[in-house]
């Protein structure tokens, strides 16, 4: 029997283009100037003026128109014909320096394999060896593995023991130890190649049978099993700290640092600090009137050229509209920051931090709380004591003595000066650091130390022993 029901339901539909803002508000600088550049190129009706600045640097670079040169001219000219071609690539004045070439350990290794082994299978071996080393030249894979992964792929049989005899081979060509299966196994086979003196076999000893007590200090116990004096057992542990913990480090020479563009600039203006955005995009960027000016004539202009306009000029005052509010919203929370922020952003001073929270921002402003937390994601301020990272000022609260809210930031500082200035021989417990919190007029629980003390990357009292 049908039944005719009438119900009552709320729904909350996010409409595309409310997905697409949210996700313009997620953007840095950097990040915004690529979506601006793929708008441009996708959509012909959109455009960006470019700053006198820009086109100064451009005209610089384009090349001087040069006087008319007939060919008797040209063919009896003493420019070397070398100069011509190199002003063709390079322009002229202008250094230019050959880039890094960066290193390859695997490369080297492949060169010196050939050299080294001659045996088909055992370079076949080698090979898959090679290509299996992580980026610091370790390996994770147990021999069995890599030997049924070896004959699957080449269909031959490989025994665990062919590998294991081409990985020692392996790690005998430069840069040595290249295979080695863990930091322990390569700081012995460091150890291994020099010569064996007591120190020499004390550190064998110690890195082999003692390895968990000097992960965690027991530095007492190491020295009663191998029964060998604390200056002995020092300059042991000194041997051990000289000797490299992975077979390959990258320099860091050739790894680029990341440039960091900010997206504020916070300014001292006698008293006051003012705020400005690093860049204004919204008022460069307009819609090509002349490709408009076919809409208003529908009628001699093709149907579908209307449509494709059209939907593409709703797409460009879309996205204008949209980068306007994201500039007009990123100034309206950067404001709200710093009026709630003045202590610290006058000195910079990380003890007048005051603990602040999404929500606090959000309903002062009017958003959404997940709209302040996009706007602060990943953007940098340039301030007079420096770059800074804006999710870094949100903190969570802790109260005093005197009933006060104290950042969390400001107790992890506190912790960190207090670590820096203890004893090095006998460091702090985290129980004594409450105390010594408690005299600064932290009142914080040990649970608390210790999660602070975790989160900074600071090790146990038992861990930071200085034994030099």
């Amino acid at each position: 029997m049908l039944r005719q029901i009438r119900t009552q339901k709320q729904h909350f539909n996010v409409l595309p283009q409310q997905i697409q803002l949210l996700k313009i508000f997620h953007l840095n600088t950097l990040e915004l100037q690529r979506r601006i550049q793929e708008e441009l190129n996708d959509n012909p009706l959109l455009e960006e003026e470019v700053d006198e600045e820009e086109k100064q640097q451009e005209e610089s670079a384009k090349e001087e128109i040069k006087d008319y040169q007939d060919e008797e001219e040209y063919a009896y000219d003493d420019i070397p014909d070398y100069k011509l071609e190199h002003n063709n690539y390079l322009p002229e004045n202008q250094a230019q320096l050959p880039f890094p070439e960066q290193q390859d350990f695997r490369r080297t290794l492949r060169h010196q394999m050939f050299i080294h082994l001659t045996n088909p299978k055992e370079i076949i071996i080698a090979e898959f060896l090679i290509d299996s080393l992580s980026e610091e030249g370790l390996l994770d894979q147990e021999a069995s593995s890599i030997a049924d992964d070896i004959s699957f792929q080449n269909n031959i049989i490989v025994e665990a023991e062919e590998v294991e005899r081409v990985r020692a081979k392996l790690q005998q060509i430069e840069p040595c130890g290249m295979g080695c299966r863990s930091i322990k196994e390569f700081l012995v086979f460091q150890l291994q190649r020099m010569d064996q003196t007591d120190c020499v076999k004390n550190a064998i000893c110690l890195l082999n049978e003692h390895f968990n007590d000097l992960y965690h200090r027991n530095m007492e116990k190491i020295a009663a099993k191998i029964q060998i004096s604390e200056n002995e057992l020092r300059e042991v542990i000194r041997l051990v700290s000289t000797c490299k913990l992975k077979p390959f480090v990258e320099s860091q020479s050739s790894t680029l640092s990341p440039r960091i563009v900010p997206d504020f600039i916070i300014a001292e203006d006698g008293n006051k600090l003012s705020i400005s955005l690093y860049r204004q995009r919204s008022s460069t960027l307009f819609i090509n009137q002349s490709l408009t000016k076919m809409l208003d004539k529908e009628e001699k202009t093709d149907k579908h050229t209307v449509q494709y306009l059209k939907s593409k000029l709703n797409s460009a005052q879309w996205f204008v509209d949209a980068i306007k509010q994201r500039e007009s919203t990123m100034m309206k929370i950067m404001t709200e920051i710093v009026k709630f922020q003045a202590d610290y952003f006058k000195d910079g001073d990380i003890r007048l931090l005051k603990p602040m929270i999404l929500k606090n921002i959000a309903q002062t402003v009017g958003v959404d709380i997940s709209t302040v937390s996009r706007i602060t994601c990943n953007k940098y301020a340039d301030t007079p004591f420096g770059m800074l990272l804006l999710k870094s000022l949100f903190s969570e609260g802790v109260e005093n003595e005197q009933g006060e809210l104290i950042s969390n930031r400001v107790i992890q500082t506190a912790i960190e000066e207090v670590v820096k200035s203890e004893d090095k021989q006998a460091p702090y417990t985290d129980q004594q650091l409450v105390s010594i919190l408690s005299l600064k007029g932290f009142d914080i629980a040990r649970r608390t130390v210790s999660k602070y003390r975790e989160h900074l990357q600071i090790p146990i009292a038992q861990r930071r022993t200085a034994w030099r």
